[in-house]
């Protein structure tokens, strides 16, 4: 008979998406995805499967855990130029905070960038949550235009798309600087220019 297990499997993958996050694919090992978990490395693999299993399973869990609660975000109530300026902001205070924001930006963005070109899963992941973002950012684009609260003259999918670039852009930018004021001043010129 099989032993019941005895650990939390959100917890579990949680720590191996911030090992992978704080590390890298490449520069993460089985002893780093143990120790993180508290399992054994044949518990850990017996469990989640190999490396790569668990890298696809953090970059779900990602998207489960950040995605939707940046869709939640520019879903809610309010003006659509408010809800846009949220989403940018939140995104510059997480990468921002020394205790309890993101470790190193956006997780979704460091898999684009290491391995979706030479991976097709994650290629696939990765795709999965920028479409949803740039779906969400154009229902919010759309809704502004109807209010008259941002210009109709562009598509709203050639709207959510350019906000989309400054919106990863800002993630990119602020592991490299970290003055929220000039942060802050793409994110009103962005919205400026809707």
């Amino acid at each position: 008979m099989a032993r019941p297990r005895k650990f939390d499997e959100n917890r579990v993958i949680s720590a191996v998406m911030d090992t992978f996050w704080r590390h890298g694919y490449e520069a993460t090992s089985t002893r780093d995805l143990s120790e993180s978990t508290g399992l054994g490395p044949s518990s850990l693999y017996n469990s989640f499967g190999d490396k790569h299993t668990l890298y696809l399973r953090a970059l779900a869990f990602y998207y489960e855990r950040s995605t939707t609660r940046q869709v939640e975000l520019l879903r809610g109530p309010g003006p659509a130029k408010e809800r846009l300026r949220a989403l940018m902001v939140q995104a510059i205070d997480l990468d921002l905070a020394p205790e309890g924001g993101d470790p190193d930006g956006c997780f979704a963005l460091h898999a684009a960038m290491e391995r979706a070109s030479c991976d097709d899963a994650v290629r696939d992941e990765v795709r999965r949550t920028f479409a949803t973002v740039e779906d969400a950012l154009c229902a919010t684009v759309a809704e502004g235009q109807a209010a008259g609260e941002i210009g109709s003259g562009r598509d709203a999918r050639s709207l959510a798309r350019h906000v989309l670039s400054t919106y990863y852009g800002l993630r990119v930018l602020s592991r490299v600087r970290d003055d929220r004021e000039a942060l802050l001043d793409v994110v009103d010129s962005t919205l400026a220019g809707l």
